[in-house]
């Protein structure tokens, strides 16, 4: 799974919130063993393996329970990667914590960080971190990067690791980023698509050759949103249609070949998409008329067709009608409408929340509870908000990544994390 895509967001207005009582949590981003949240009341709180000091307690210590991060309660956003962690600030400063070792975490230094240290001085809109890199895009619209730079996924026009953040480019008029493991792709106030960075055909640009400036993808001028799997890349335009480019070895493009693109392809004809995620080599997607579609490698169920059989096109799950999907490395979980959750596909680690080991090719549903909001999926675990505003976990839960305060894995029903 890759990194930087987890980001789940549910804002509310602030509420009183003292443990031990079931907290308000605001969003959440899981990592790859650790998991960052905010609470409404601006705390900030993590959990999870912290070998690297990325949980920001000051600790390297582990940890089954939510611990603080900091002392300040104005955190607005988070995003947690591989092992290190930004976020930003409602006064927009810029914080990093974790593993260093090239630089990912913008302070100057390669030392690791145990907890929150600000980055410059500057004012920041939204950041994503990748595997050992980060970009993020300031108020003003500029894009900045910092860390590993070996396939030039910083964006500078070099391949040479950054400590300190560096500016991408001289346009000032970026409006979203998402960062993947070794690359990153970005789009414009202005509808383009630009994408730099590892190629192995999931940059779009029509090439195999890494670019270490962004390249505009096409022509058009309308593109959405973006999200970026394991080696493909899934986007939609402003119109309702949806497009796919880079490896296609399972048919996760979903044109109904085994054929890698090198450009953007449109996946079938039709023009009511509003929704899409991808994992490590499958595709999930909503339509505007609330139907969920799926395709490519199945061998677990994770397509959620009832079957371990592989889909070169979209085929339809079920009839019921969803309102959010969440695609991990092989297992996927979606909240319907009626705000009931469910899940399906890989489930060693019990990931499906339906208290068993045995991978599920349908939809099974996690609980009984009608109150689901939104929900993300990690590689061998999952998240969930309810619309009461608390949280809840299952899944492998080894590092205590499910913050239930036991290092054990979880199936049905899902803890609470409190």
């Amino acid at each position: 799974m890759l990194f930087g895509m987890m980001t789940l967001v549910f804002l509310v207005s602030s509420e009183d919130d003292t443990p031990p009582a079931p907290a308000a949590w605001a969003f959440v981003s899981s990592g790859g063993s650790h998991t960052v949240a905010g609470r409404t009341d601006g705390t900030l709180w993590a959990w999870g393996e912290n070998g690297l000091g990325h949980l920001g307690d000051g600790t390297n210590i582990d940890r089954n329970s939510p611990v603080r991060t900091g002392m300040v309660a104005n955190w607005t956003s988070v995003s947690a990667g591989g092992y290190h962690t930004v976020a930003v600030r409602t006064d927009g400063t810029l914080w990093a914590w974790g593993a260093n070792s090239a630089g990912q975490l913008g302070d100057g230094t390669t030392t690791g960080r145990r907890s929150p240290v600000q980055i410059g001085t500057a004012t920041w809109a939204s950041v994503a971190t990748g595997g050992n890199h980060t970009v993020a895009i300031r108020t003003d619209g500029t894009l900045w990067a910092w860390g590993m730079n070996g396939n030039g996924q910083l964006g500078d026009g070099t391949t040479t690791a950054r400590t300190s953040p560096v500016r991408i480019g001289t346009v000032a008029n970026w409006r979203s980023v998402y960062a993947g493991n070794n690359h990153a792709v970005a789009i414009r106030t202005d509808g383009t698509l630009w994408a730099w960075g590892e190629n192995r055909s999931q940059l779009g640009d029509g090439t195999l050759t890494d670019r270490f400036s962004p390249v505009q993808i096409g022509t058009a001028a309308n593109w959405a949103s973006v999200v970026a799997g394991g080696n493909h890349t899934v986007a939609v335009r402003t119109d309702g249609t949806l497009w796919a480019w880079g490896w296609n070895g399972n048919g996760q493009l979903g044109d109904g070949t085994t054929t890698g693109r090198r450009s953007p392809a449109q996946i079938g004809t039709g023009a009511n998409w509003r929704f899409v995620s991808a994992g490590d080599a499958h595709t999930v997607a909503i339509r505007t008329d609330g139907t969920l579609w799926a395709w490519g490698y199945n061998r677990f169920g994770q397509l959620g067709n009832g079957t371990t059989t592989g889909s070169l096109s979209p085929v339809q799950i079920g009839t019921a009608t969803w309102a959010s999907v969440s695609a991990g490395s092989y297992h996927t979980v979606a909240i319907r409408t009626d705000g009931t959750l469910w899940a399906w596909g890989y489930n060693r680690s019990g990931q499906s929340g339906d208290g068993t080991a045995i991978a599920r090719t349908s939809p099974a549903q996690i609980g009984t509870a009608v109150n689901w909001a939104s929900v993300v999926a990690g590689g061998n675990h999952a998240l969930a908000v309810r619309t009461d505003r608390t949280l809840w976990g299952w899944g492998h839960n080894g590092f205590g990544q499910l913050g239930d305060g036991t290092a054990t894995t979880r199936g049905l029903p899902p803890v609470q994390v409190r």
